[in-house]
């Protein structure tokens, strides 16, 4: 956890300004703890403006301003929907505190939108030959829509939804991508992990050596989407699933009269029919533990999964995704995704 949130009751209204203002680009929120180390209030910039209005001195203790009903979560039940109730109330910064009132971390829903206990795994080792010559010397993950590299708009989103575990798998042209990664990104170190051959959509994910969290997001590098993290995971949370896939709207328009047969006969006209799908966005939430039934060392994709799980009877489910989604596999819909960045905000 970040300290520069904390401060302590001995420290004085000038002491906390002094903070607030080396935390400016991060909030304007502090904690208050004791000597014990637990958490007795909190002080925001607003609750400083408003005490030195009503008389208090920069030399007065903090306890004398600072907020004592404050509003938090305990670590052992954090849950993202109440985080999300949070949010709703415009109530932006929440300490999360342990069973002794100690704090363990803090929300600041004014720098991230949520904080999703996920891993999330990128799938980067594809050649992207439908892409040459511009694949030819780099990576596709690491080509430009709008000044920024695609998988970088995909892992500044996950970060923005507060992921702090983030892998990408990778086998051609490997080191451009392992270079690219090396520093942390926004305060979380991006994982990579190679593949020693092209093993599908999903089986490389037996190379990552550590998962954090009992719930999985695995996702093509390559896409350009706008999906909501926060309610793709409520979503599946709340239909208790083994996995979840997220889908696009796919409409097929036939301009012409279809006939109706049976066998041989006509039974009528369909005029102009239209038909409505929902097609595999490449995006997936799944349980950790269903991450057993993919072989190890086996070409296999994410397909294969949700066929064997079906099989098994376990639930998988549909979660519709109506934003902006682009599968960047050709030159017309890399261009398509070049000429949307301009239009859309992405974070």
């Amino acid at each position: 956890m970040n300290k520069k949130f904390i401060i302590n009751e001995s420290s004085t209204i000038k002491d906390a300004l002094i903070a607030i203002n080396d935390i400016t680009h991060d909030g304007e929120s502090l904690v208050v703890i004791n000597s014990e180390q637990e958490i007795i209030g909190t002080l925001t910039d607003g609750d400083i403006r408003r005490g030195l209005i009503a008389g208090a001195e920069l030399t007065d203790s903090v306890c004398k301003i600072m907020h004592h009903d404050f509003k938090f979560i305990n670590q052992t039940n954090f849950d993202v929907a109440h985080l999300k109730s949070f949010r709703d109330q415009r109530i932006m910064f929440i300490p999360i505190l342990d069973e002794q009132k100690h704090v363990v971390d803090v929300v600041n829903l004014n720098k991230f939108k949520s904080k999703l206990p996920i891993d999330a795994v990128l799938m980067a080792g594809g050649k992207g030959e439908r892409l040459r010559p511009l694949t030819e010397k780099t990576p596709k993950p690491l080509l430009e829509v709008g000044g920024k590299c695609i998988i970088d708009h995909n892992v500044d989103r996950l970060i923005s939804y507060g992921v702090e575990h983030i892998n990408v798998t990778v086998n051609y042209l490997a080191e451009q991508l392992e270079e690219h990664f090396a520093a942390p990104r926004n305060g979380v170190q991006v994982r990579t992990f190679r593949e020693p051959k092209f093993l599908g959509t999903i089986g490389s994910i037996k190379f990552v050596d550590t998962f954090y969290n009992d719930t999985i997001l695995v996702m093509n590098s390559d896409l350009f989407t706008n999906i909501d993290y926060e309610d793709f995971f409520l979503h599946f949370q709340q239909n208790d699933a083994e996995m979840s896939v997220a889908a696009v709207p796919y409409n097929i328009s036939i301009e012409l009269g279809i006939l109706d047969l049976d066998g041989r006969n006509i039974k009528g006209l369909i005029e102009k029919p239209k038909y409505n799908y929902y097609a595999n966005a490449g995006i997936y939430l799944i349980k950790k533990r269903a991450l057993a039934e993919i072989p190890e060392d086996t070409f296999f994709h994410a397909t294969h999964l949700i066929e064997k799980l079906i099989a098994q009877g376990k639930k998988v489910i549909r979660y519709p995704l109506n934003g902006t989604w682009i599968d960047i596999g050709t030159p017309q819909e890399y261009s398509r995704a070049k000429d949307l960045v301009k239009h859309i905000d992405r974070i």
